[in-house]
């Protein structure tokens, strides 16, 4: 089957991502790999060119990278150089976009975020709620405009999450029921799955058809089998795939997602049809 990897960066996009050794971002990298699991702390030096990034991908058995952009304070990734990096292998390199609301203001926000999808063809935009300069909730009313215009693009909103939220109150899947609710048609990714409130977000799922749950790296974490148990149920097709590479090594996300007891129909879903359906990637099994 087909494999479409829902959050993943090549490392030269940005320091953060461990661009550069024997800097302050590389040893975080490496700090953030152990404390995810990875058994391999410094594979991520092997995305440090497209070709390399491409490499792992291959070594996987990923078909598809969907590389989520980040805009926040010490992490700007601009969408033109994400686009750029996408431009490798349009079909294989998937951009999403991401825009600051707080830096840019909620009309430029808006307008950056049409751009992205009219003009550079991304397929989705991205929402770090809790971690601009003035954090908020993912149902705060800044963000609305946003939600609004994902809804009228037809593509998905991807809300950022988990337990590196500046401020760990923000960090509530509870909000996204009433996004959820607001804009029933638009389909919502939570990305890093709002871990550790796995309860919660799994609950909001139940609720809610057009809410998909990303946990990334955190599916392996203290308590994340609550995700696997949801999507072998009525999860099944609102459950995704993503490695969070370079802060978990490709290969070894694939292995260990195939190896958490999803049912096979579940982790065909998870694998690549619920992405495939998500993005409309246009993918068959093989």
């Amino acid at each position: 089957m087909p494999v479409v990897d829902m959050r993943s960066r090549p490392t030269f996009l940005h320091t953060f991502f461990g661009a550069e050794p024997d800097t302050p971002e590389f040893g975080v990298a490496r700090w953030l790999n152990a404390r995810v699991g990875s058994r391999e702390v410094e594979h991520f030096t092997r995305g440090a060119t497209i070709e390399g990034f491409r490499a792992e991908m291959d070594g996987a058995g990923i078909d598809v990278a969907v590389m989520v952009a980040r805009s926040v304070p010490g992490v700007r990734v601009s969408n033109d150089a994400l686009a750029q990096a996408a431009g490798h292998d349009p079909k294989r390199l998937i951009g999403i976009a991401s825009v600051d609301p707080v830096k840019l203001g909620r009309k430029a926000a808006v307008a950056e975020a049409k751009r992205t999808v009219t003009e550079l063809g991304f397929k989705g935009i991205n929402l770090d709620a809790g971690f601009y300069r003035e954090g908020m909730r993912a149902d705060d009313e800044r963000l609305m405009p946003l939600y609004e215009l994902c809804e009228t693009l037809a593509v998905p909103a991807f809300v950022m999450s988990g337990p590196t939220t500046p401020d760990l109150r923000l960090n509530d899947p509870l909000a996204v029921d009433r996004v959820a609710r607001t804009f029933p048609k638009l389909p919502i990714v939570c990305c890093h799955g709002f871990y550790p409130h796995v309860a919660e977000m799994v609950t909001v799922a139940f609720r809610n058809e057009n809410v998909f749950v990303s946990p990334d790296m955190y599916t392996f974490a203290p308590g994340g089998g609550l995700y696997v148990e949801a999507a072998n149920g009525f999860m099944k097709d609102q459950f995704l795939f993503g490695s969070s590479f370079p802060f978990r090594a490709m290969g070894q996300g694939v292995a260990d997602f195939r190896a958490l007891g999803l049912s096979e129909d579940a982790l065909d879903a998870a694998l690549w049809r619920n992405a495939n359906r998500l993005l409309g990637l246009g993918l068959a099994e093989a």
